[in-house]
């Protein structure tokens, strides 16, 4: 069995203490002269590109975020590791992490993210909190508005002809859950997010733990799904 498993970053595998939406409401400031222009907003669970998309129709911005992406995201990016810094002392590694990445690996498994968020800005963070290293491709929150699409991307990128039922995605949002079930995977929920575990099993997980602290644990789990 060609076990794949596929992670979400915020609030999964890491906190950022907010920082992703600090340096994206400093861009759209600095870009479109609107302060605090996510208010109200949807973040969790969500693609960047949707959350992006949500912000300029709110406030009237020309364009849509695929056209407005590559102007945003040049600034973002700059402002992004700054943010990380500025929120460090909230910041942290979930429990169990980057353990229970690495024993799946030695088991035989292949990892990847399947991120809402923007390619670089993921990259941004795990490297940040140690655990760049780790991933090497996935799918990511330039891709689509929908999340499914973002899954179904990493699954054509790290799954090498995998079959959906070997797929594991692992996430701590009810729409990583849905994202998975749309494209036949598999699923986990982990409650280090908003949303509990019975919200999470109410979405569809497969399974769900409150935390990744008994990784061994949940690694056996995980390639026995």
């Amino acid at each position: 069995m060609a076990r794949v498993v596929l992670f979400d970053i915020d609030n999964t595998l890491l906190y950022t203490g907010g920082a992703g939406g600090v340096a994206m409401s400093q861009a759209f400031e600095e870009l479109y002269g609107i302060p605090d222009g996510f208010s109200g907003i949807e973040f969790s669970g969500r693609t960047d590109l949707y959350i992006l998309e949500e912000a300029l129709r709110k406030h009237g911005v020309d364009g849509s975020a695929s056209e407005n992406m590559a102007t945003y995201t040049s600034l973002y990016y700059e402002l992004l590791p700054g943010a990380i810094e500025l929120c460090r002392s909230k910041g942290h590694v979930n429990p169990g992490f980057p353990e229970l990445v690495r024993a799946l690996v030695e088991f035989g498994a292949t990892v990847g993210l399947a991120t809402g968020n923007f390619s670089r800005a993921g990259h941004i963070k795990i490297e940040a909190y140690g655990l760049g290293g780790l991933f090497t491709a996935g799918g990511y929150g330039e891709i689509s508005l929908d999340r499914a699409d973002v899954v179904a991307d990493a699954i054509r990128n790290v799954a090498n002809g995998a079959k959906p039922g070997d797929i594991v995605v692992v996430g701590d949002t009810p729409h990583d859950i849905t994202a998975a079930t749309a494209n036949g995977a598999k699923s986990v929920g982990v409650a280090t997010g908003h949303d509990s575990e019975e919200v999470l099993r109410a979405s569809g997980a497969t399974a769900t733990y409150p935390d990744f602290t008994n990784w061994q644990a949940a690694a056996d789990q995980l390639l026995a799904l």
